[in-house]
């Protein structure tokens, strides 16, 4: 029975970490002796560490089953939702999803062309200082030597620790190494593999989440295997005489479609399989970053004792030294001050006080055959200028690179990381373990900031500049090529503290001409500017950098 909130608050009083929902027999798991307790309060002692402060740029690879098909995002839940394009490529593909379902995806996954060390020689040379591998997504199934869930990686499917693998090339590749866990949401992001079509000559009949179990599988291929374990149970069912895909679609939108962080009121044993299966990612790879696609923690009181017993393990496994980040998203104020704030696909308008992140991608989340096709990724151009932006408010930026299912990128995604090691070559200096200036810049362009909203911003210009301090070197950034001969800086006009005594354009070792009067500090530049995305100027003199 569960303990009344008096008794919990009590416990917790007195040093007890494992919450109500926690069974005894999992208790001593859950400990760890530390500084950290799982409550927000406690974890407002986390401050972020320089490693990641200095890193600025990181590379994922949200790589699971899913990409399989090729049909981008979402498929092992769109697949079920008739009238959804990827419905209609899995029945013409595979069959219809109350006979071929998405286990059966996992089985066709074999990561068979995988070549961690190869790509990870790219990502460097792109400038990534970390890497981030995705764990398990909300298809419920893990990318790892996973004791506590037998739909994973090593059992099914490739039959390969997938996050090991990465791990291992990123470690001997100098990268620090982050996993990301999605899995929290998958007991109600699943549900439409219980339902139906709502019309058609199959009309009313179950997918095959609603009919499998663990029996079905003697002498097949699951032999051994519970489908009910990687479909979360029937928590959010559709119910029977639902008629037409239209009004399916309607009622898994407003039941299991809506993106509830709590855990599953009928079914506690999706929040223990769940926190046994995070703890054990944590020990067995020891990441250096944890993601969260959560508002705030994952389940409730499980995400705080999953943060708290991260937090406390990396201080054991850094000699009492915290080198942890853990990021989530939608965080309050005091939150802020948890851990790492993720963006998806969005940045902030100005200079945070504490580090943050932007997580996107050049496509679509998991690979998708016709961005390639119809060479619609993000350019490399559009990459630089978004990360110069980033970094001059605080902020890291995370890049998903998809990978087919075979392992493999394909040529676009080769040419994009191609021209960002190109550009990094000659600028890094100007991103790295650098810092926010006094301003972030000047220019003309908007940005929109929050989740979701970065393709509501313009296109950046050479006007539109940036701000990067490392020392007492400042950076200007003109987020294009310049078009004239001269570049004037505003924000660098004469009555602006510090002096400049000496500019260099990144790339060339010559010195600039310069004038620096009431509009600002105008650069005279050479005929041929190195870089055609975003153009560095090295700026030094004294007093620019300290606060005004």
């Amino acid at each position: 029975m569960p303990l009344s909130r008096r008794s919990f608050l009590a416990g917790m009083a007195l040093g007890v970490s494992s919450p109500y929902w926690m069974p005894r027999t999992l208790r001593a798991a859950s400990s760890v002796g530390g500084v950290f307790q799982p409550t927000w309060n406690s974890l407002q002692a986390y401050v972020a560490p320089a490693w990641f402060r200095d890193a600025k740029f990181g590379i994922w690879a949200h790589w699971t089953a899913q990409c399989v098909p090729e049909q981008g995002d979402w498929y092992a839940r769109n697949m079920y939702l008739q009238g959804e394009p990827q419905y209609e490529y899995h029945c013409r593909t595979y069959g219809h999803p109350s006979k071929f379902g998405f286990m059966e995806i996992d089985h066709l996954w074999k990561a068979e062309h995988w070549d961690p060390d190869a790509l990870m020689r790219l990502y460097k040379a792109a400038g990534a200082k970390y890497f981030v591998s995705l764990a398990n997504h909300h298809d419920n199934f893990d990318n790892y030597d996973s004791t506590y869930h037998a739909w994973n990686s090593l059992k099914v499917g490739p039959h390969k620790d997938i996050v090991g693998g990465w791990a291992k090339a990123a470690r001997e590749h100098g990268l620090k190494f982050g996993v990301s866990n999605h899995s929290a949401h998958a007991w109600h992001w699943f549900q439409p593999a219980y339902g139906y079509d709502g019309e058609g000559p199959l009309a009313g009949v179950r997918y095959d989440a609603a009919r499998l179990t663990k029996a079905d599988g003697r002498g097949k291929w699951w032999d051994g295997l519970d489908p009910q374990e990687l479909y979360t149970g029937p928590n959010i069912v559709l119910p029977d005489g639902i008629h037409g895909a239209a009004a399916v679609k309607r009622w898994h939108d407003e039941h299991d479609g809506r993106w509830d962080e709590n855990p599953p009121p009928h079914n506690p044993q999706f929040v223990h399989r769940w926190f046994l299966r995070c703890k054990d990612l944590l020990d067995k790879y020891r990441p250096d970053l944890l993601y969260f696609d959560d508002t705030g923690l994952p389940l409730g009181q499980a995400g705080l004792d999953i943060a708290a017993y991260y937090y406390n393990a990396n201080r054991q496994w850094h000699g009492g030294q915290l080198e942890a980040v853990l990021n989530c998203k939608h965080l309050t104020p005091a939150q802020r001050h948890t851990m790492v704030e993720d963006i998806e696909r969005g940045v902030n308008e100005a200079i945070a006080a504490l580090p943050w992140q932007t997580d996107t991608c050049i496509g679509d989340w998991h690979y998708s055959r016709a961005r390639f096709e119809n060479h619609s990724y993000k350019s490399a151009a559009t990459v630089i200028r978004r990360l110069c932006d980033i970094v001059s408010k605080n902020g890291n930026l995370l890049l998903n690179i998809p990978l087919r299912g075979d392992g493999t990128i394909d040529s676009d995604e080769r040419q994009v990381l191609e021209q960002l090691a190109a550009w990094m070559a000659i600028n890094s200096e100007a991103i790295f373990g650098t810092r926010p200036w006094r301003v972030f810049g000047e220019g003309p362009t908007k940005v929109a900031a929050g989740m979701f909203q970065e393709d509501k911003t313009q296109a950046f210009t050479a006007q539109d500049i940036r701000f990067t301090a490392k020392g007492e070197t400042l950076f200007a950034i003109a987020l294009g090529h310049p078009a004239a001969s001269r570049l004037t800086v505003k924000s660098l006009a004469s009555n602006v503290a510090g002096s400049v005594e000496r500019v260099e354009m990144l790339g060339s070792a010559e010195p600039l001409r310069f004038k620096r009067d009431a509009q600002g500090l105008t650069l005279e530049l050479p005929g041929n500017v190195p870089g055609e995305h975003a153009v560095a100027f090295k700026i030094m003199g004294r007093g620019l950098t300290e606060a005004a």
